[in-house]
């Protein structure tokens, strides 16, 4: 099977989530046998240098990266008012790409289109007009469902306004674009009923991201016990609101509690403000080098999101590493996971300051949970079974 996956994203080095998502369905097709070919947009934002990328992963995904400026510009925000166009989606828009797509599509008949999410949806037409192949789009999120929560939480009036009239924008073309797909593969069955309910009657079928378990190896003796921690890029609006929450309405009281506690805030693209309460207690890092020896090196993982969609890969990274983790229910949205078996779910700031000390105070159950974290994704989140079943799938079409 010969598989063209577009991204907006250059998905390696694998430093954020979404990276991890598009590298690790990039492996698991190479993995199972498929010839894939990848073709993305390396961002100013994200770039990732051609060299740091392993070269036998370069061969074998036939890989091709088109470097384009997608910032957001106050100039670019306010001329888009005057236009009909989703300002989230059109800045990944754009002739070089539209090029590089084509020239892939003249020279080899792929079987399968494969779209790493709404923002790369738009070339669909494109793609249809020179190729015969099927084409699927990799729900990451239901996009506009993000931008409703925050836009919900939002407080400056002008800021509600302006997000309001992109969200619908952006709701109209994510409804416009998925129902012209041949397929759709949402990240969690959650999202697939979502899109559903939209009235999207495409053929579905429910694909997680999946783990490359030799990757995550566990070092409990480098564990510094009792240590608490949220590492997420922050360039996510939904991870810096649920930091914010955190930091003020359950910090704040559990440090007037546990005087000792220490606290890692950590991720790419980590505000200034934020910087600047790297101080005492809690640590603030912009960058770390490696994530399995940051994991390796904190106990208690952090996922107090307020808002979002899809599947928080930082979570079940954390299970990979047998992390004890506390989430709202909106972090942990999507996966399988039981309440006090493999994880702590806590949605207010008592329950989750109380859910903190628990685990510090009881080993033996947090010893239970992060155990059980760990086998929970060997059963459940092997990539390359996952990718397997998807290429299955793929075949059907």
């Amino acid at each position: 099977m010969r598989i063209l996956q577009i991204s907006n994203k250059a998905p390696y080095p694998t430093n954020d989530g979404s990276s991890i998502a598009i590298y690790n369905i990039a492996k698991g097709c190479i993995d199972n046998g498929a010839e894939l070919h990848l073709l993305t947009i390396n961002t100013k934002k994200h770039f990732k240098d051609r060299k740091d990328i392993p070269a036998d992963f370069i061969e074998k995904s036939h890989y091709t990266d088109v470097f384009r400026n997608t910032d957001v510009t106050a100039i670019g925000a306010l001329l888009n008012i005057f236009s009909s166009q989703s300002f989230f989606v059109s800045r990944f828009i754009f002739k070089e790409f539209e090029e590089a797509i084509i020239k892939k599509l003249k020279v080899h008949a792929f079987d399968i289109v494969h779209l790493e999410g709404l923002f790369v949806a738009p070339y669909m037409d494109l793609i249809r007009k020179h190729s015969k192949a099927k084409i699927v789009v990799r729900a990451h999120n239901v996009e506009h469902l993000i931008w409703d929560r925050l836009i919900a939480s939002a407080k400056s009036p002008l800021k509600k306004t302006y997000l309001s009239l992109q969200n619908k924008r952006l709701k109209k073309l994510e409804l416009q674009l998925l129902k012209q797909a041949d397929a759709i593969v949402p990240i969690t069955a959650y999202d697939a009923e979502l899109l559903q309910k939209m009235g999207i009657r495409s053929k579905y079928f429910v694909s997680p991201t999946g783990i490359v378990l030799d990757k995550y190896r566990i070092e409990q003796a480098r564990t510094k016990k009792n240590t608490i921690f949220h590492l997420a890029s922050m360039d996510w609006m939904p991870n810096v609101e649920a930091v914010s929450w955190f930091l003020e309405q359950v910090w704040k009281p559990l440090l007037q509690n546990n005087s000792s506690l220490q606290c890692t805030l950590a991720g790419r693209f980590m505000p200034e403000y934020l910087m600047q309460l790297n101080k005492g207690n809690l640590q603030v890092r912009s960058s770390i080098d490696n994530n399995i020896d940051f994991y390796n090196e904190y106990d208690i993982m952090l996922v107090p999101l307020q808002s979002g969609s899809g599947m928080r890969i930082k979570i079940i990274e954390g299970l990979a590493m047998g992390k004890a983790i506390v989430s709202t229910s909106v972090g942990a949205e999507g996966i399988p996971v039981t309440h006090m078996e493999n994880i702590v779910i806590a949605d207010t700031p008592a329950a989750f300051s109380d859910a903190i000390q628990m685990l510090c105070d009881d080993p033996e159950l947090k010893k239970k949970i992060s155990t059980n974290a760990r086998a929970f994704i060997e059963t459940h989140f092997d990539n390359t079974k996952l990718v397997g079943e998807l290429i299955g799938f793929y075949r059907s079409l």
